[in-house]
C-alpha cells in the first residue's frame, strides 16, 4: 500500500509541475497582457483533485495521521483555481491580475502543503 501511496504523490506533484509550469510559461505573456491559461494548467489541476482525493482514502485506509484541517484548506485553495481556470480556460487573453491570482494561489497550495506540519 505504501508504494501505492508514494505513485500517487508522484502523480500529485506532475499536476503542481504541469499547473505551476503553465503559469510560469505565460509570465512573459502576462506582461504584455496577453497571458492565458493553458489546457496544461486544468489538466494539471485536475490531476491534483483527484490524486489528492485518492491519498487521502489511501493514507486513512492504513490509518496514518491525516490533517483534515490542512486539507479542507488547500481543497478549498484548489476548489478556487480549478474554478479560475476552467471558467476562462477559453479565453484568448485573462486580466494580469486574476492570472496572477492562480499563480499566488499555487505557491500558497505549495507552501501550505510544505510547512503546515
Amino acid at each position: 500500500m505504501d508504494v501505492l501511496i508514494h505513485i500517487f504523490v508522484g502523480l500529485h506533484i506532475i499536476g503542481i509541475a504541469a499547473l505551476l509550469g503553465g503559469f510560469l510559461t505565460q509570465m512573459k505573456a502576462m506582461g504584455r497582457g496577453a497571458a492565458r491559461f493553458t489546457p496544461a494548467m486544468l489538466h494539471g489541476a485536475l490531476t491534483m483533485l483527484v490524486t489528492g482525493a485518492v491519498l487521502v482514502g489511501l493514507n486513512q485506509a492504513q490509518d496514518y495521521s491525516v490533517d483534515n484541517v490542512k486539507i479542507g484548506v488547500k481543497l478549498a485553495v484548489l476548489i478556487v483555481i480549478l474554478g479560475l481556470v476552467y471558467v476562462k480556460r477559453d479565453e484568448e487573453k485573462v486580466d494580469k491580475p486574476l492570472f496572477g491570482l492562480v499563480g499566488v494561489l499555487t505557491l500558497v497550495n505549495v507552501f501550505i502543503a510544505v510547512l503546515w506540519t
